[in-house]
C-alpha cells in the first residue's frame, strides 16, 4: 500500500491524464496510506512547493515569448536569415551547437528551448531553409527543422556541460567517486569531456550536412521537374 502513489502516477501518465492532478492526488493517497490527516497533507504538499518554486520560473518565459512573437520577433529573425542567402539550415544549426557548447563550458547557459530556441534559433533555421528553396519548402521538412534545432541545444547542452569544473554534473561524479575511495579533481573529469564534447560536435555537424544534402537533393529535382513540365 505504501507504493499507491507510485501505482496512481504511473496510470495516470499513461492514461495522459492532467499532470498536475495526478501528482497531487498521488500525493494525497500517499499521505492517507501513511495515517496522515488532510491538514498535515496539504502543509507537506504546501512546503514541498515552495521549497522548489524556483523550478516553476521557466513559465514566466511563456508570456515573454508570446508577446515577442506577436511583435515581429520571429519574423524579423527570418527576414535576417534571407539575407545571408549561403547560409543553409544545417550550417546554422552547428553554428548553434558550437556556440551552445563553447557557452556551456564556461559555465553560462542561454536559456535553452523555451527562451532560445523557440523564438529564435528555429525560425532562423527554418528562414534559412525558405530563402535557399522558396516557399515551396513541405511542412514535413519544416517539422524536420525544428527537431534538428531542438536536438541542436540538447546536444550542446548534454555533451558540453561537463567541460565547466563546477558544473552540478562533474560535482556529483566527484563526490559519488569519492564514495567509493578514488580521489578524482574535478579539472581531470572537465579534462576527460573536452574530447567528448569535440566528438559530439562533429558527428552532429556531420548530421547537419546530411540535413541539407536531402534538402537540396529533394528540391532541387523536384525545380528541374516543374522546369521540364513547363517546356
Amino acid at each position: 500500500m505504501e507504493l499507491l502513489g507510485i501505482v496512481i502516477i504511473i496510470i495516470g501518465f499513461a492514461l495522459k491524464l492532467d499532470t498536475i492532478a495526478v501528482v497531487v492526488s498521488a500525493g494525497i493517497a500517499t499521505g492517507l496510506v501513511a495515517h496522515m490527516n488532510i491538514v498535515e497533507i496539504l502543509n507537506t504538499l504546501g512546503e514541498a512547493f515552495v521549497a522548489n518554486r524556483v523550478t516553476c520560473l521557466f513559465m514566466i518565459t511563456i508570456p515573454v515569448i508570446g508577446l515577442s512573437e506577436r511583435y515581429g520577433l520571429k519574423a524579423k529573425a527570418v527576414m535576417l536569415i534571407k539575407k545571408a542567402s549561403s547560409l543553409s539550415a544545417g550550417k546554422l544549426l552547428s553554428g548553434y551547437t558550437l556556440l551552445r557548447e563553447v557557452t556551456i563550458g564556461m559555465g553560462v547557459t542561454l536559456g535553452g528551448h523555451p527562451q532560445f530556441v523557440r523564438p529564435l534559433v528555429s525560425p532562423m533555421a527554418e528562414g534559412a531553409a525558405v530563402a535557399k528553396y522558396g516557399e515551396k519548402v513541405e511542412e514535413k521538412d519544416i517539422e524536420k527543422i525544428k527537431a534538428y534545432s531542438a536536438a541542436s541545444d540538447n546536444i550542446g547542452n548534454f555533451f558540453a556541460q561537463n567541460v565547466f569544473m563546477a558544473n552540478a554534473g562533474v560535482l556529483l561524479i566527484a563526490s559519488t567517486l569519492e564514495g567509493i575511495g578514488m580521489q578524482v579533481d574535478t579539472m581531470q573529469i572537465a579534462k576527460v569531456a573536452v574530447p567528448v564534447a569535440v566528438i559530439a560536435f562533429v558527428l552532429w555537424m556531420t548530421q547537419n550536412m546530411l540535413l541539407d544534402k536531402k534538402l537540396k537533393q529533394k528540391y532541387a529535382s523536384k525545380e528541374n521537374t516543374e522546369v521540364r513540365g513547363e517546356q
